[in-house]
C-alpha cells in the first residue's frame, strides 16, 4: 500500500509539472510563429506573375495579329518565304497552319504568307523570317473579346434552358397535331441556332488560345527605286505611244467635228452677206 500511494503522488506530481510546463512551451512556440516574416511576394516579371495571369486579373480574352514587313534582295525573297511555309505546315515550332500565300516575280518581286500558330511559336517565326535581313515595320494589335465570349455562353445557356423545356413539353400526352408541328417547328430552330453559337465559340476560342502572324517579303530600297527607275525607262517607249495614239484618236474625233463646223460658218456667213446686199440695194 505504501508503494502504491508512493507511486501515486510521484505520478501526480509529474502530471502537474508537465502542465505548468505547457503553457510556456506553447507560448513561445506562438511568439516564435509571430516573429516569423511572410515570404515576399514574387515580381511581375518572375515565373509567378504570369502573363496569363495578368490577364486573368484584367478580365480580357485577347487575340492578337502580327504585322511582319521584311526587306531582302529580290532573289532571296522566294526561298524565305518557302522556308517560313515549311518551318509551319511542318510544325517546327509547334502547331501551325497556313492560311494564305501570294508570290510574284519579275523585277519587282514580291511575297506574303499568313499563318496562324500558337503563342510560343511566334517569335521563332518572326525571327526565321528576318534572318540576317531587315525588319522593315512590325506592329501588333489585340482584340479584346471577352464581352463577345461572354454574350455567346449566355446564349448558349439560354438556348439549352429552352430546348430542355420544349422537350419536357412535347413529351405530353394531350398536345395536338399542330402543336406538335410548333414545336418540333421551334425545336429546330434552336438546335440550329445552338450549332451556330457553338461553332462562334469555338471559332473564339481558336482566336484566343492561337495568334495570327501577316508576313510582307518585299526588296530593299535600293533594289526598289533602282527597279523603279528600269520599270520607267522601259516604259518610256510604250508612253510615248500612248501619247501619239491619244493625239490620232484626237485628231480623228476632232476632224470631222471641225469639217462640219467650217461649213456651217461658211453658211452662215454667206447668208448674211446676202441678206447685206438686198439691204444695200433695197
Amino acid at each position: 500500500m505504501r508503494w502504491l500511494l508512493a507511486a501515486a503522488l510521484i505520478a501526480a506530481s509529474t502530471a502537474g509539472c508537465s502542465q505548468g510546463k505547457h503553457p510556456e512551451a506553447s507560448m513561445k512556440a506562438a511568439d516564435e510563429a509571430v516573429s516569423v516574416p511572410e515570404a515576399p511576394a514574387a515580381p511581375p516579371g518572375s515565373g509567378g506573375g504570369s502573363q496569363e495571369q495578368a490577364k486573368a486579373d484584367l478580365g480580357v480574352l485577347l487575340a492578337y495579329e502580327h504585322r511582319v514587313r521584311i526587306r531582302l534582295a529580290g532573289d532571296k525573297i522566294a526561298a524565305r518565304a518557302k522556308a517560313v511555309q515549311d518551318a509551319c505546315t511542318g510544325g517546327k515550332f509547334g502547331p501551325c497552319v497556313v492560311l494564305g500565300m501570294n508570290q510574284s516575280g519579275g523585277d519587282d518581286p514580291s511575297a506574303s504568307l499568313q499563318v496562324r500558330t500558337v503563342p510560343n511559336g511566334v517569335e521563332p517565326l518572326i525571327a526565321l523570317a528576318g534572318q540576317g535581313e531587315q525588319i522593315a515595320d512590325r506592329g501588333i494589335q489585340a482584340e479584346d473579346l471577352a464581352v463577345a465570349v461572354r454574350d455567346n455562353s449566355m446564349r448558349q445557356d439560354r438556348l439549352r434552358r429552352e430546348h430542355a423545356r420544349l422537350l419536357e413539353f412535347q413529351e405530353r400526352r394531350d398536345l395536338k397535331m399542330a402543336d406538335v408541328l410548333t414545336l418540333s417547328q421551334r425545336i429546330a430552330e434552336i438546335e440550329s441556332q445552338l450549332q451556330a453559337a457553338e461553332q462562334e465559340a469555338a471559332q473564339q476560342q481558336r482566336r484566343i488560345s492561337t495568334q495570327l502572324i501577316n508576313f510582307d517579303f518585299a526588296t530593299t530600297a535600293t533594289q526598289e527605286s533602282t527597279s523603279e527607275i528600269g520599270q520607267a525607262v522601259r516604259e518610256f517607249g510604250g508612253i510615248v505611244a500612248s501619247v501619239i495614239a491619244f493625239l490620232i484618236r484626237a485628231a480623228a474625233v476632232l476632224l470631222p467635228l471641225g469639217l462640219v463646223g467650217g461649213i456651217g460658218l461658211w453658211l452662215l456667213l454667206k447668208l448674211w452677206r446676202a441678206r447685206r446686199r438686198r439691204k444695200a440695194a433695197g
